[in-house]
């Protein structure tokens, strides 16, 4: 951050708070309002972790011409995910998710994206596959990167939520994001990868 855009943020920062605290008599009671809104704010800065995650859907055809990419931003992390992760982390037993565990799916519900979920929300056209070799990847950059082919005759149907999750059996599912990317016919391969960012 500059330091012309430091002096602005600051600027800004003490006018906004300054209207707030103008009920509080005396110069050091203000100053000591702004501090402490100051300090409160850069402890949970400092003490936040964020997943950022990115879905990119990669379109050929038989003859594999590329029928472009979209990039999709962002999802919800579920709780039976969240908790599958604390578990991991301290050491207790959970099913990874490993090249051998791991799937990406794909469905057609629109339905609202809710922490309590445990699944894709539809109730027919739903599709789950596997990794990919050398997938996910994971330990350097603060990057999982986890990888799924859907071909010539898989999830033929509406894609609109798509989810990550720990095998068929354990069947825990990390997220869920819903985003409209047209329908996938019979024929066509779409690759689906999720890449998810810790800061």
């Amino acid at each position: 951050m500059s330091k012309n855009w430091n002096e602005v943020f600051w600027k800004t920062f003490e006018s906004t708070l300054g209207v707030i605290g103008k009920g509080i008599k005396g110069a050091s009671e203000h100053s000591e309002f702004i501090d402490r809104i100051a300090i409160s704010i850069a402890r949970a800065i400092s003490e936040s972790f964020h997943f950022k995650s990115t879905w990119m859907i990669e379109r050929f055809d038989e003859q594999k011409n590329d029928l472009g990419i979209s990039h999709i931003y962002g999802n919800l992390a579920l709780n039976d995910g969240l908790n599958a992760m604390n578990i991991l982390f301290c050491g207790g037993t959970e099913t990874a998710y490993t090249n051998a565990n791991a799937q990406l799916g794909v469905g057609d519900s629109a339905a609202a994206v809710v922490a309590t979920q445990s699944d894709l929300q539809a109730a027919v056209n739903k599709t789950w596959m596997g990794m990919e070799s050398g997938f996910p990847e994971y330990g350097t950059s603060q990057v999982m990167v986890f990888k799924s082919i859907f071909g010539p005759s898989d999830a033929n149907f509406a894609w609109e939520e798509y989810s990550l999750r720990n095998g068929s059996v354990a069947d825990i599912n990390f997220n869920r994001k819903l985003s409209s990317e047209g329908t996938k016919s019979s024929g066509k391969t779409w690759i689906l990868t999720l890449t998810i960012t810790g800061s």
